[in-house]
């Protein structure tokens, strides 16, 4: 049985892309095999990852989104080898073409009925894209109610608050918390030191072993290992790596 994980938001820039990477690179860390997806067809920053074996899918015809070709996509990980972990990263303008297919199809039930499951992750922000953030998690949440959905909170565009109350205390999270396979917070970081460091990572598309070996300041590389092990623990913590 695979693990099929679906990362889903509609709004664009606030790290799917990046989470993608880094979770293929814990799955991997852990032993355990791995694919990726890039399936954004406007932004394939994944794919851009030349270190890693991302596995391209155009859903373009004439300029616009086929939602046919998502049946490659779906066949593809259907054919997936046993305790396979696959990651699918979408772009922020599939994101209502494959909700629907994936709904209309229902891709989470076809996918079970063949001993696979499937798992959700949504990207919560802070800052002025908060709300958008929390609309796209309560639009997966309604229309796959059965399907988990791991919550993945990143602060680096302000806290994540709304009248003094943390994630936990948010109507959606009142609301669909037995959904929620975990919520997890991305490590904190300060944005001159291990920040600074985790941009240009990310905008290099390394890996963290290819950061950490290339620095020449053993600070840097202290930063980016200390960040890297944070992550590790969270995601043994969250359980999505068995």
């Amino acid at each position: 049985m695979a693990t099929i994980h679906l990362i889903q938001q509609g709004k664009g820039g606030v790290g799917k892309s990046m989470l993608a990477a880094m979770l293929y690179q814990a799955f991997s860390h852990y032993g355990k095999t791995t694919a990726l997806y890039d399936i954004d067809p406007t932004n394939a920053t994944l794919a851009g990852y030349k270190e890693f074996p991302v596995n391209r899918l155009e859903i373009m015809v004439d300029g616009n989104i086929n939602r046919r070709k998502f049946d490659k996509l779906i066949h593809d990980l259907n054919d997936l080898p046993a305790e396979t972990h696959a990651i699918v990263d979408s772009g922020a303008s599939s994101f209502i073409a494959l909700g629907k297919y994936l709904v209309d199809e229902n891709i989470p039930a076809l996918l079970g009925e063949n001993g696979h499951s499937v798992m959700f992750h949504a990207i919560i922000v802070g800052g002025q894209a908060m709300s958008d953030t929390v609309n796209g998690l309560r639009s997966l949440a309604l229309a796959f109610p059965e399907t988990p959905i791991v919550v993945w909170l990143n602060s680096h565009f302000g806290e994540i608050e709304m009248d003094d109350k943390g994630f936990e205390g948010f109507n959606i999270y009142q609301e669909f918390h037995q959904q929620f396979h975990a919520v997890i917070s991305l490590p904190k970081t300060d944005t001159e030191t291990t920040g600074k460091d985790l941009e240009i990572l990310f905008a290099k598309r390394q890996s963290f072993k290819t950061a950490i070996d290339a620095s020449q300041s053993i600070v840097v590389r202290s930063r980016l290992n200390r960040y890297w092990n944070q992550f590790l623990a969270v995601v043994e913590q969250a359980a999505i790596a068995v």
